[in-house]
C-alpha cells in the first residue's frame, strides 16, 4: 500500500554527497553542457535559474522536451552541501503570513536572498496534478553562479528518458512507464531546516 507523501517534502535522486535536479534548455545551451559536464559560457550565470528535483514536474514543465527552448532535457547532479546552502539562505518566493513577521519583511528577505523556493503541485504520470507538494528552487547571484561553477558534479542529457517515458504513457502502458522513471526518495534534513520554506 503506498503512503502519501508530506505535502511539503524534497524527493529527489541522491547519493550521500550529492542530489540530482532537472532543468531544460535550447540545444544551443542543452547538448554543449551535457558534453562537457558543465554549463558553457554563453550561460547567463547573472539571471535567475530554477532547479527541480522532480523529474515529473519538470516534464510537466518542458511538455516531456517539447516545448520551444526546452527540447534538451537536463539531469545536474549537484553537491548536497551547496544544495542545501542554497535552502538555508532561500526565502519563499511569495508572501505567507505562517512563516512571515510581515509583508515588509518578506519583501526585505526576498531582496536579500540568492535563492527562493516555490512549493507546487507534483505531477503523476499524465501530469495532473497530486494533492502534495514539488519544491522548485529559484538561483540567483551568488547562488547562480555557484550552482553552475562550484557546484555542478555532472549533466547528463536525459531528453530520450523524457520520450521514452511519454512513448509509454501514450501507449497506455502506465506500469512500463513508472518502471524507466527516476528512483526519487524522500531528501534527509534536519527537524525544522525547511521551517522558513514551509508555508
Amino acid at each position: 500500500m503506498s503512503v502519501t507523501p508530506q505535502k511539503h517534502q524534497i524527493r529527489a535522486v541522491h547519493s550521500a554527497s550529492t542530489i540530482t535536479v532537472y532543468q531544460a534548455y535550447d540545444p544551443a545551451i542543452g547538448l554543449p553542457a551535457a558534453r562537457d559536464g558543465r554549463f558553457p559560457a554563453t550561460w547567463k550565470r547573472e539571471r535567475m535559474t530554477w532547479i527541480k528535483p522532480s523529474f515529473l514536474w519538470m516534464m510537466y514543465r518542458c511538455g516531456w522536451g517539447a516545448k520551444e527552448g526546452q527540447r534538451t532535457v537536463l539531469a545536474v547532479e549537484i553537491e548536497r552541501e551547496g544544495f542545501e546552502w542554497a535552502l538555508r539562505n532561500a526565502c519563499l518566493s511569495h508572501y505567507d503570513p505562517d512563516v512571515h513577521e510581515s509583508r515588509d519583511a518578506w519583501r526585505r528577505e526576498l531582496r536579500r536572498a540568492p535563492a527562493r523556493v516555490q512549493w507546487d503541485p507534483e505531477r503523476d504520470l499524465r501530469l495532473r496534478a497530486l494533492p502534495y507538494r514539488s519544491l522548485q528552487l529559484g538561483l540567483s547571484g551568488e547562488a547562480s553562479r555557484r550552482y553552475a561553477d562550484e557546484w555542478t558534479v555532472g549533466i547528463t542529457d536525459v531528453t530520450a528518458l523524457a520520450h521514452a517515458v511519454h512513448a509509454r504513457v501514450r501507449e497506455g502502458d502506465r506500469e512500463g512507464a513508472g518502471r524507466l522513471l527516476p528512483e526519487e526518495r524522500p531528501y534527509p534534513v534536519a527537524d525544522g531546516f525547511l521551517a522558513h520554506l514551509c508555508p
